[in-house]
């Protein structure tokens, strides 16, 4: 007998589905599984039939064809245990083959019938409800995941057995719902907080700058500045994830399976800060079907890459497309899949091999000008571009450090980004980009007019100073955010003074 069971696989942050279809038939016992099965597909084999004997049913002594459709495209996973099993049972009459109809499967088994969690769930859920599938059936472990999903209802089950109950209807269940306003009011919770800092009064204020546009940013600085305390505190002045955003962010964590069990959605801005020795497919993704790699795990949130320097330099420049696109797409010989990418990169690295300054008195060797050129020199000039705020970090004093005065708690600074990036919303609402950040030229050219002043002194910022193109549009933008800040319509000479003074590496001519 025949029987058709429906699954899904994971291709990029979006779902396929796959039809299962079971053949019993005369010959060797046995489960022979075709349609481009991968390694651990093909193992599934012997667990279905381990799960399914231990579980209470019975292996027909016939020979079990399984075609895992369309045939052309790889499967990889134990996603399909679950729905192979089912199919079994329906094949083979143990249960009534009309109960797999509009209902999607996915699930691992374990050799006694429980079920484990599997990747990808909630891509799936969106696919399944977009097909107008009526029923989805995940391990309980994922059904949280799967039950932010509208349009169709989702069964958590602990074993095989209690998905044959759901579908026979033998057993009572309540399809899985989470309320997501409830939800986010108790989970989007701010991690570290900036009254946490001491002293750091114009870092604070560049960082403030770059959460309400949406800036990248490198942080120069010597050891112990406080670079990467700050840093760690970014997502808590951004503003909160919106619906859409967490979906996005999930999504891309459910196909990676970083999800924490039980968890629905990621609730708060993903903070992400690979080691400097991370490999190039660890940064960007990759793999022969492609995963994502730490810059997509981190969308609408916050890339922290601490000595920036050390970082390998392909992977270092692989991030110049993903910063100016805010998408990431990986080429195989079987396809393409694209990530989504953005993210706020922040950067910090040190002012010289040493570690310090050139007058810093704790400097036990001061680095020659030839080793500073050659550090710096890491860096190429198209990726610096694209940084928007590049400032130096200095030690903070014995003073700051011990006075009892806290510094400006995070939710007052969110306020002032969230006011700001509002401005941004309604400005920006017609041309569908979002932040100052991700402006076009066209858009500059639009939303960033000057007075002669301020012309004036960009002119001489782009001709004393040697400023790029791409660094005098990025001033521009820098300028735009400072105004929508200080909730001003135009920009002022002042705005632009400071987004130049944001330049760090142009102003003091470093070696690029």
């Amino acid at each position: 007998m025949l029987s058709r069971t429906i699954s899904a696989c994971a291709f990029g942050i979006e779902a396929i589905l796959i039809e299962i279809e079971v053949d019993i038939r005369a010959g060797m016992p046995g489960i022979l599984i075709v349609g481009l099965p991968d390694a651990a597909v093909r193992e599934s084999r012997d667990r279905v039939r381990s799960a399914l004997e231990n579980s209470g049913f019975y292996f027909p002594n016939r020979r079990a064809v399984v075609n895992l459709a369309p045939a052309d495209l790889k499967k990889e996973g134990p996603t399909y245990d679950l729905p192979i099993a089912l199919g079994i049972l329906a094949a083979s009459e143990q249960i009534n083959g009309n109960c797999l109809d509009d209902v999607a499967i996915l699930g691992e088994l374990a050799l006694d019938g429980r079920t484990r969690p599997v990747r990808a769930v909630l891509p799936v859920a969106v696919t399944a409800a977009q097909a107008g599938i009526k029923r989805l059936i995940v391990p309980a472990k994922n059904a949280r995941e799967a039950g932010v999903v509208e349009g169709i209802d989702v069964f958590g089950v602990e074993t095989l057995a209690d998905a044959v109950g759901i579908l026979t209807g033998s057993k009572d269940a309540e399809p899985v719902k989470v309320d997501l306003d409830d939800y986010f009011r108790h989970h989007a919770i701010d991690g570290a907080d900036f009254a946490d800092v001491r002293g750091q009064e114009h870092a604070k204020r560049a960082l403030t700058v770059a959460a309400a546009g949406g800036h990248n940013m490198l942080m120069i600085g010597p050891p112990g500045a406080g670079k990467s305390m700050m840093a760690k505190r970014i997502p808590s002045i951004l503003p909160r994830l919106t619906l859409d955003e967490a979906l996005e962010t999930t999504r891309v964590h459910s196909v990676a399976g970083t999800l924490n069990p039980g968890e629905p959605l990621v609730a708060t801005r993903p903070f992400r800060s690979p080691h400097h020795t991370v490999s190039y497919a660890g940064l960007v993704g990759g793999g022969a079907t492609p995963l994502p790699g730490e810059i997509s795990l981190a969308p609408n949130g916050v890339l922290f890459l601490d000595e920036f320097p050390e970082f390998d330099q392909k992977a270092r420049e692989a991030l110049r497309q993903p910063l100016e696109d805010g998408k990431l797409t990986i080429s195989r010989a079987q396809a393409s899949v694209t990530f989504p990418a953005r993210v706020m990169l922040v950067a910090a690295m040190n002012p010289s091999p040493t570690g310090y300054f050139a007058d810093d008195p704790r400097a036990e060797r001061r680095s020659t000008p030839q080793q500073v050129r050659q550090y710096f020199a890491k860096l190429s000039g198209p990726l610096l571009d694209r940084i928007d705020i590049q400032i130096e970090v200095a030690q903070v004093n014995y003073d700051q450090l011990s006075g009892d005065r806290a510094g400006e708690p995070s939710a007052a600074i969110r306020e002032r980004v969230q006011a700001a990036r509002d401005i941004q919303s309604r400005r920006l609402a017609d041309v569908g980009t979002h932040t100052n950040a991700d402006m076009t030229e066209k858009q500059v050219k639009q939303f960033c007019k000057v007075d002669k002043e301020s012309d004036r002194l960009l002119r001489r910022a782009v001709t004393e100073l040697g400023f790029s193109a791409r660094a005098y549009t990025r001033i521009l933008k820098v300028a735009r955010t400072c105004a929508d800040l200080a909730a001003e319509e135009s920009i002022a000479l002042e705005h632009i003074t400071e987004a130049i003074g944001y330049r760090a590496l142009d102003r003091v001519g470093m070696p690029r």
